[in-house]
């Protein structure tokens, strides 16, 4: 008699990992690529019969975070889990901050680069990744980490300096400047590269639950961002905007949600295929959301952009498949970016 295991059981198991990977990955292409596209929709277009475009992007980090804090208030209390704070205030307050800044940059740098620029910027974020790791977790990386940050380095200049047609228009003119546009997305990269960091390192000197840190994290954000709201004397100002536009109002619900939804598809497709699966799947969603970006708001690739977009996305495919062979763990970029910044991955 055969002792392996039995062929439906094998069967059941395989079908049953195919539907568990298949949620996965239409949970987190569907809500990041409608997060994508709701994004440059709030910044980018107008409303209204007056052209009236929404200027408040840390309104837009408010209510993201305040239905995040919800979501996972409810899960630390349906879990049995206990709320209280397993570090000092203040340093989930530094994750906060440095939150903020990398959000409010990303959305204020949407009024002046469009977005398949950001998202093929975005991709470079692993070069403030391995300073701040170097400064912050005296991490050492490889030789092979520094060529992939330099062909990325590479394609994302060649997509950010040679923009297409559209980009140039005169009817755009007024709304674009590469040179504002370029140093908010070196914030977000600087920003962005310092919160992952320093989350990691709470995690390591703590012991430090993704709940957790997302309740205290997005918590101290509320409160951060409403009171940024009140001093700037923007938060009477957004409220009457989104009264005023209620396609507004349900394009902000509706980014909320979505933010909120794909932290947790986020965290179940790391904790059930691994970093690998989820890097792999994060990569084709940025190269679906420039394409359906392109298409949507009409953003005309030039033939520079092009061969930049092949050249970071062939650099981040090939990082994948090359770290798909076992290998001694090392201290390296082989641990997903967007793995490190799963608490926060609400993205923006």
């Amino acid at each position: 008699m055969d002792g392996g295991v039995p062929e439906s059981a094998a069967g059941d198991g395989k079908e049953n990992k195919w539907l568990k990977g298949s949620f996965a990955v239409v949970g987190i292409m569907s809500t990041l690529v409608v997060y994508g596209v709701l994004q440059e929709k709030i910044m980018r277009v107008p409303y209204g019969p007056n052209h009236e475009f929404f200027k408040h992007s840390l309104f837009l980090v408010f209510c993201n975070r305040i239905s995040t804090s919800a979501v996972s208030a409810v899960f630390l209390l349906t879990s049995k889990r206990a709320l209280d704070p397993v570090a000092p205030i203040y340093k989930y307050g530094v994750v906060s901050i440095s939150n903020i800044l990398t959000t409010t940059c990303q959305y204020e740098a949407l009024k002046y680069v469009s977005f398949p620029v950001q998202t093929l910027a975005k991709c470079a974020k692993m070069i403030p990744v391995m300073i701040w790791g170097t400064l912050i977790m005296q991490k050492k990386y490889k030789g092979p980490d520094y060529i992939l940050a330099l062909l990325v380095t590479l394609g994302c200049s060649l997509f950010i300096l040679f923009p297409g047609a559209s980009e140039l228009s005169s009817f755009r003119k007024e709304r674009e400047s590469t040179v504002w546009g370029v140093s908010l997305m070196i914030g977000y990269l600087g920003f962005d590269g310092f919160t992952s960091t320093f989350q990691d390192k709470l995690f390591k000197g703590y012991d430090m639950g993704i709940y957790n840190q997302i309740f205290y994290t997005t918590l101290c954000s509320c409160i951060l961002s409403l009171t940024g709201l009140i001093l700037q004397g923007n938060l009477l100002m957004a409220i009457d905007f989104v009264s005023r536009h209620k396609d507004c109002f349900f394009d902000i619900a509706l980014l909320s949600t979505v933010a909120t939804a794909s932290q947790f598809f986020i965290s179940y497709t790391i904790r059930t295929f691994g970093a690998l699966t989820f890097a792999t799947i994060m990569t084709t969603r940025q190269l679906v959301s420039i394409l359906l970006s392109c298409v949507w708001f009409a953003h005309p690739l030039s033939l520079e952009q092009f061969i930049g977009a092949v050249i970071v996305f062939g650099s981040l495919y090939a990082k994948v498949f090359l770290k798909s062979k076992p290998e001694k763990p090392l201290p390296s970029l082989h641990k997903s970016d967007e793995e490190e910044n799963v608490p926060l991955k609400v993205i923006a």
